[in-house]
């Protein structure tokens, strides 16, 4: 037999101590049942010389040993439980004894205490009857007093009645008058024909006073609501009708509401007490109002809804006047309180939920819609101030770009610190809307980039043409000059908007919020509308250009197409065009450098350079070369047309300059733009005309003159120099006699010039 676990020895040893106070001598039933085995020792069918039998022929001489001594502690042990039982059960039947011994004690002795008790209370209980019995009489004869007295004053009070109502008149306390006369009715409509006639007659005359005067309290316009209804009250105690005085007394709460309109400025520079004060006794006249007419609830909710729209109209007027989000939360948080004191009287009214429905979609996106507002009429008064370029208000591109610039980004983080006031002010009528606003926030921001977009585009658009390509424009006003310098500050400001401010604002909106509310709303200001001023600031900058230039063509068309360039006189001094010309550039420098970064040099490779030289050192021999060819053969046909054979071959080895490149936002790009279009403008004018000698001459002292300063504006010598090296090959072509000015006399011109200048 294996040796069982210790939670089944430990079982074993209850089950045996169980067995041992057990009444049933043969052990516990359950125990009878389960161990049935011969060989189980604890069973009580345990058979020993079987056992051993069995023991001796499964285990061996060791296993035994181990076994007894098993055997031999488990009996110790069990010896020792059923010891320490013993010692706690004496423990107890000593314990028992004592307190057997204590009882008896204590109970002698209590029965004859007990008894006297009985005693002493039946002695009471006889007195106390007798007590009784001697004084019923008299206790009688009290109460038949105390009625009589009772009676007696009422009687007394019914007597009296009339000089208290009197009294009650005297000092207008007719609410007591009321009280009383109401409560002595009973006896007057039993008594009153007969005991009390006099006093009932003298009290009708006095309640009818009350009446007349409670009457006319009520009729009267100087009289609060309040007071109104409290006349009207008593006079329903009175059972007096008061249903025809509804109209008037209704009339009276709507001019009350025109009195209690919300006038913020008052509460913001004051104090809200005032407006608290009134607003709480328009209140408690329409509890009263309630009170009297219990069906009146419809009208009072319409007069609760009208107060709580027209408080919402004013607050929308008064954010016109550029309020901050400080003021509008203050005034937000006295409608609620207004709200909130209506609800209580009417509680069907649900003034509070249409609270919260207005107070979204008036307040807070009017809020939002009136400061994007502002924020695009401060930024296109920044930028129309472009146009006073006068000599008194002088406002500078540069001023007007970064006062755009500046007034975009601040104002726009304004608006969100402003926005995140509202949203964590904690204010109840704007809890349930956070996302209601968050959405607006989002539609607000894009409607403002797509106008302002628009408004950008119509300021560009202000002038047309045609007019610009009118002759007196040249001499027009200071606004027609500053026109292309507020076209060069809108593409810049585009620019900056698609590349700076749109994604900062992002960004800036998405740290202000939530990243759940971000996921959810998605960008603030779309790719879309970013995208939109990408391409608006390239057209603005691609009409600049074309505005300019074609103001240059306009003076170069009138220097060509003025004089007879076949009978010109020999050059005497570099002509005044060229002034007006580098005037042009001038301003235009100016403009670019005030707006504009100055970008990338343009680094020449070093073949480049060459070619270059090398086309330039062609293109300024070809004059000699045609004067040569033309003095040999007589300027014969043959040998034009080998002149002008010559000269577009050497062009296919020159190096070749674009005249129509992607313009950057960049003074290098617009300069050099600029410059191309205009030589090339100059090109075409002079290859439309046909020029003797004189007039050669001074197109190439023209031109001359004009190398330095193009360099210093372009900064661009390779393509300034190819270009006006075009012009005079041109001018060569549709020349008659085309021979050069001899250098000595061209820089003696020139130099005379710069002096003069």
């Amino acid at each position: 037999m294996e040796t069982p676990p210790l939670d089944d020895k430990a079982k074993r040893m209850r089950d045996l101590l169980s067995s041992f106070y057990s009444p049933h001598p043969s052990g516990s039933p359950n125990m009878s049942s389960k161990y049935t085995s011969s060989d189980d020792i604890n069973s009580s069918s345990f058979q020993s010389d079987h056992y051993m039998n069995v023991m001796v022929h499964e285990f061996n001489l060791e296993e035994l040993l181990h076994k007894h001594v098993d055997m031999v502690t488990e009996i110790k042990n069990l010896d020792t439980d059923l010891q320490m039982l013993v010692y706690e059960n004496y423990n107890k039947f000593i314990c028992a004894t004592d307190s057997i011994k204590r009882m008896k004690s204590n109970i002698i002795g209590m029965e004859g205490e007990m008894e006297q008790l009985l005693d002493k209370i039946m002695f009471v209980q006889s007195r106390s009857d007798n007590v009784n019995t001697s004084l019923s009489e008299n206790r009688e004869h009290i109460e038949k007093l105390n009625k009589k007295c009772n009676l007696l004053r009422k009687i007394q009070f019914i007597y009296d009645l009339p000089d208290r109502l009197g009294k009650c008149i005297k000092v207008e306390a007719y609410a007591d008058a009321v009280k009383m006369y109401t409560g002595s009715m009973p006896i007057f409509k039993t008594y009153g024909d007969s005991s009390f006639q006099d006093c009932k007659q003298a009290s009708d005359e006095a309640i009818s006073i009350i009446v007349k005067n409670l009457q006319e309290k009520l009729l009267s316009d100087s009289e609060s609501t309040q007071v109104r209804a409290e006349a009207a009250i008593l006079l329903k105690k009175l059972d007096i009708p008061v249903d025809n005085l509804k109209a008037n007394l209704l009339e009276k709460l709507e001019h009350f509401l025109i009195d209690i309109q919300l006038i913020p400025e008052v509460v913001e520079i004051v104090s809200p007490s005032s407006h608290e004060v009134a607003f709480h006794e328009f209140v408690e006249a329409v509890r009263a109002f309630q009170n009297i007419f219990p069906d009146s609830e419809m009208q009072l909710v319409k007069l609760g809804l009208d107060l709580v729209n027209k408080n919402f109209l004013i607050v929308e007027e008064y954010m016109k006047t550029r309020i901050s989000a400080e003021d509008l939360l203050g005034v937000l948080r006295v409608i609620w309180n207004d709200v909130l004191q209506m609800d209580e009287v009417l509680q069907e009214s649900s003034l509070s939920n249409h609270s919260l429905e207005v107070a979204a979609k008036v307040s807070i996106k009017s809020f939002v819609n009136i400061t994007f507002s502002y924020l695009m009429q401060d930024i296109s008064d920044f930028v129309l101030n472009v146009l006073k370029r006068d000599e008194g208000d002088r406002h500078s591109l540069k001023d007007a770009l970064n006062a755009s610039t500046k007034t975009l980004l601040q104002g726009s983080k304004k608006f969100m610190v402003d926005v995140c006031k509202i949203l964590d002010d904690g204010v109840e009528i704007l809890n349930k809307s956070r996302d209601l606003i968050i959405d607006w926030v989002k539609e607000g921001f894009q409607d403002f980039f797509r106008q302002l977009c628009l408004q950008f585009q119509l300021f560009a658009g202000r002038n047309d043409f045609a007019v610009i390509q009118n002759q007196s424009l040249i001499e027009g006003s200071q606004g027609d000059k500053a026109f292309p310098g507020l076209v060069l500050v809108l593409a810049k400001l585009s620019a900056f908007i698609e590349q700076s401010a749109i994604p900062k604002i992002n960004k800036e909106l998405a740290a202000s919020f939530s990243c759940s509310s971000v996921r959810k709303h998605g960008l603030f200001v779309s790719e879309g509308i970013s995208q939109k001023f990408g391409t608006v600031g390239e057209s603005f900058l691609h009409k600049y250009i074309k505005m300019r230039t074609q103001r240059i063509s306009l003076i170069l068309k009138k220097r060509f197409t003025t004089p007879n360039w076949v009978k010109h006189k020999e050059p005497r001094e570099v002509h005044m065009f060229v002034d007006l010309f580098l005037q042009e550039l001038k301003v235009i420098g100016n403009e670019v450098n005030e707006t504009l970064p100055k970008g990338m040099q343009k680094h020449q490779r070093a073949d480049s350079a060459c070619s270059s030289n090398l086309s330039l050192s062609r293109s300024n021999s070809i004059p000699d070369e045609m004067l040569s060819r033309s003095n040999s053969r007589s300027n014969t046909q043959k040998g034009r047309n080998q002149q002008y054979f010559e000269t577009h071959l050497a062009k296919l080895f020159k190096q070749k300059v674009e005249i129509f490149t992607k313009v950057e936002y960049t003074q290098t790009s617009v300069l050099m733009t600029m410059a191309k279009l205009c030589l090339k403008s100059l090109q075409e004018f002079v290859r439309l005309q046909t020029f003797n000698r004189s007039g050669f001459q001074q197109i190439q002292l023209d031109i001359q003159f004009l190398r330095t300063p193009l360099k210093e504006i372009v900064q661009d010598e390779a393509t300034t120099d190819f270009l006006l090296d075009e012009v005079n090959v041109s001018a060569a072509e549709r020349c008659l006699d085309p021979i050069t000015l001899e250098l000595p006399i061209l820089d003696k011109l020139i130099r005379a010039k710069l002096t003069k200048t």
